[in-house]
């Protein structure tokens, strides 16, 4: 018993010393334009799949942002990692660009590409997607969490829909959904305003209002900054690892906008204060035909 209790003890040390989250979202494992490792995956039925050109240059990010980027912005620290949902592409909206449309290979590709990193972190947490990604309630999220052995909230789940998390001084809320736009110059709109939104709520029910404000969902970083007591509160969305689907054409902004790669780094440092950096890569557009 005394042993148990000295264990949770360390533990529980350990993790309050620990100044770094890193954020992943919008992986879309199983999507032919999701993250795929540069290698064949064997399929359900003893077929494979072999990634395209892109997929591969976008696993290269992948290795050089767990690699590379992580190891210097943490300073070699220890840190929690938080999935911010759509890990897996799913059966949707009568779309035919999954690598396979038997989930269990959706959500063994992404286990196999996820739990290398999650053994890295000091603490797994998993939210919920977009349920016509994720299922219905964000069961397939929850079928893959529980199979990395995320971090479960009061209820037992595995897999939430949103997450308090207070690292020292700052408290962070993270969820995956956030309003979208097709224009560049209201871009900022719904970021600003999901943070507001969050201070409104707090002070009618006299609690404390989040520091940081991680959403994500618009594949799209970015990020509005406002003055306050701890330096900035800040209002996020993180980028994805997802290249551009036959839907975004669709979309004003959407087709001309290639999608941002990457994650991100919540930081606490000195005085209370708190900092984000972002790892952004862009695709490029399409090869130009010369005439």
């Amino acid at each position: 018993m005394t042993i148990y209790l000295i264990n949770i003890s360390i533990n529980l040390r350990n993790l309050l010393l620990i100044k770094n989250i890193i954020v992943i979202s919008d992986l879309h494992c199983g999507c032919q334009f999701g993250l795929c490792m540069p290698k064949q995956f064997r399929l359900d039925g003893g077929g494979v799949y072999f990634p395209s050109k892109n997929q591969k240059k976008v696993y290269k990010w992948w290795k050089e942002f767990w690699d590379e980027w992580i190891p210097g912005v943490t300073k070699n620290e220890k840190f929690i990692l938080v999935n911010n949902g759509d890990s897996i592409d799913g059966r949707h909206h009568n779309s035919i660009t999954q690598i396979s449309q038997n989930i269990s290979d959706q959500v063994n590709l992404a286990y196999e590409i996820l739990k290398p990193v999650v053994d890295r972190s000091a603490q797994y947490y998993h939210i919920r997607g977009t349920e016509a990604h994720v299922g219905q309630s964000g069961e397939y999220e929850e079928i893959l969490a529980r199979k990395l052995g995320a971090t479960p909230n009061e209820t037992g789940n595995y897999a939430r829909w949103e997450l308090w998390l207070k690292l020292n001084h700052a408290l962070i809320h993270f969820a995956h959904h956030i309003g979208t736009t097709g224009r560049t110059h209201y871009e900022t709109s719904a970021v600003m305003a999901e943070l507001a939104e969050m201070y409104a709520e707090a002070g009618r029910w006299k609690e404390h209002s989040p520091d940081v404000v991680v959403r994500s969902h618009r594949h799209r970083n970015i990020e509005v900054r406002v003055p306050s007591a701890i330096g900035y509160n800040i209002s996020m969305v993180s980028a994805c690892w997802q290249l551009r689907t036959p839907f975004t054409y669709r979309i004003a902004g959407g087709r001309i906008a290639t999608p941002q790669i990457g994650g991100s780094l919540i930081r606490t440092g000195t005085r209370d204060q708190v900092y984000t950096r972002h790892f952004t890569k862009s695709i490029g557009r399409s090869k130009e035909v010369v005439v």
